[in-house]
């Protein structure tokens, strides 16, 4: 079968593998339908997370149909379309039985890597690394998915795969995000961050309550997104002090909650973030955290800095003094996939959000490299990329603009 490999830093190839088979009496066989190219795959893509190996298989959002099943999974059969979570979790563990999926104890097969770097192994991932389980990811023709019984989601007839693909991580990644915000009625929430699951927190907050909400970037088509589909107040970084405008906008009380949908390749043009520039690069340190040092310093006194950008490492320059003082609340962490799947699909199924806004891209299996070299530098033209095994690879994906 065809899949997309990773072989080094910017180095990622369509290669011919071997299909995958059962290898457990609770695995599946997904035939993917469609798949996608996530944000935090381009950590992989930039070399930041450890413990890749050339070969790899990449992709952790992807959903298809069951063409084999493990003699336990009785919940599935075969022609079922399902979305698969990205994080894996076996159901049974303490973990698990408390909806806290994505610190499923038994689901990586060698936790070493990750207690000796984090005290504690968190969930297998799909196509994230050996330390997270050394799983083959889902830009592949086929995948197997282990404990598929507590896992995948039946799609309804009717509903089109890129209406219900991101219930694989993004979607329920932003609704994690603002329901770690205990928004109350009346709140404020701030977004750093307008890519895709700066999107979805944005409207996850509405969903949740808030009464405002504030996008910051400095990409003009992100913020145009986030203010039209998200209905968002909008701050661009590269025009104006985002701690200043944030008072102002607050009344000088600063927003109730701040999300940090950015992560480890957090850019700017502060000082802080050109000392964090300088320092990753030559790898001094993991991870920049300008974002997230702003989203500290603006938060009100008692509020709370929700954190579903990826970090993975160990944070410079990080102002604790300050978080300490305000007395604020921080929540982050991989998504309980599992958790969010039906009442997400059940928001979906009943029209009152259509995750397909996000997509700007619209690429074959074969184009995947490119397609990972177009969303690494054309930011301002490319969004979300999808990518379909069953399509003819000849380069003309752009999908029309929403």
């Amino acid at each position: 079968m065809k899949a997309l490999c990773w072989y080094g830093k910017y180095d990622v190839r369509v290669d011919e593998v071997p299909e995958p088979t059962i290898l457990n009496p609770r695995d599946a066989i997904i035939k993917v339908t469609t798949t996608a190219i996530c944000g935090s795959d381009l950590h992989l893509y930039d070399g930041y997370i450890p413990t890749m190996k050339k070969g790899d298989i990449l992709g952790h959002e992807f959903m298809g149909e069951v063409v084999d099943l493990g003699s336990s999974v009785t919940n599935l059969k075969i022609g079922d379309r399902v979305v698969v979570p990205f994080t894996i979790a076996c159901g049974n563990c303490f973990f698990c039985q408390r909806e806290m999926w994505s610190a499923c104890d038994n689901s990586n097969p060698d936790p070493r890597i990750a207690e000796k770097l984090y005290g504690f192994s968190g969930s297998g991932l799909f196509g994230y690394s050996h330390m997270m389980g050394g799983y083959a990811g889902g830009q592949a023709e086929y995948v197997r998915v282990p404990f598929a019984d507590v896992g995948p989601i039946k799609i309804p007839e009717g509903l089109p795969d890129e209406k219900v693909l991101f219930l694989s991580d993004i979607f329920p990644t932003g609704y994690m995000a603002a329901e770690n915000c205990n928004i109350q009625r009346g709140d404020t929430v701030a977004v750093w961050g307008c890519g895709p699951v700066g999107q979805f927190a944005i409207k996850s907050a509405y969903l949740l309550g808030a009464e405002r909400v504030i996008a910051i970037d400095d990409n003009p088509d992100r913020l145009r997104l986030a203010a039209e589909e998200g209905k968002a107040e909008t701050i661009n970084f590269a025009e104006e002090e985002v701690y200043e405008k944030l008072k102002t906008m607050t009344g000088g009380l600063g927003p109730d909650s701040c999300i940090d949908a950015v992560g480890l390749e957090a850019h700017g043009h502060t000082l802080d973030a050109l000392y964090d520039r300088a320092k990753a690069a030559p790898y001094l340190t993991t991870d920049r955290l300008h974002a997230l040092r702003q989203a500290i310093y603006a938060c009100r006194k008692g509020g709370t800095v929700s954190i579903p950008g990826v970090y993975g490492g160990f944070l410079d320059k990080f102002p604790f003094g300050a978080a300490f003082g305000k007395g604020l609340t921080f929540k982050m962490g991989q998504t309980h996939v599992h958790k969010y799947l039906q009442p997400l699909l059940d928001f979906v199924v009943e029209g009152h959000i259509d995750p397909s806004f996000v997509i700007t891209h619209r690429l074959s299996l074969a184009d995947a490299a490119e397609g990972y070299k177009t969303f690494k530098n054309k930011p301002e033209e490319c969004f979300k990329v999808v990518l379909k095994p069953g399509l003819n690879g000849n380069g003309n994906g752009r999908a029309l603009s929403h």
